[in-house]
């Protein structure tokens, strides 16, 4: 079995390659949250994706939300639950919640 990319190494490559990069990592989780306190998601310009922080509940609003942060370089902090706003929207199957810090890298 193939080892997955590791996301910061590929977060590194891109941000070398001159591509606007933002970084997503789990930073909280509660309840039976999908992905545990440390798993990445690295984000190009242009949407291309590595890695994971809720096992795809959740990619395409990270996505979005990170092609802002690499737009204005500010970083964000977004928060996915059944229980938040956007739970008909976006949401974890599971029932879960999750904190998601979203940064620029390079």
């Amino acid at each position: 079995m193939t080892a997955s990319p590791d996301p910061l190494a590929i977060a590194e490559a891109w941000a070398r390659e001159g591509r606007g990069v933002a970084l997503a990592t789990v930073v909280e989780t509660w309840g039976s949250a999908p992905r545990p306190v440390g798993s990445h998601l690295v984000i190009d310009r242009d949407g291309a994706f590595e890695g994971s922080v809720s096992g795809g509940c959740v990619e395409g609003a990270v996505v979005s939300e990170a092609a802002e942060v690499i737009e204005t370089g500010r970083p964000r902090m977004l928060e996915f639950g059944v229980a938040d706003e956007t739970a008909w929207e976006v949401g974890l199957s599971c029932g879960g919640r999750i904190r998601v810090f979203v940064e620029q890298v390079g």
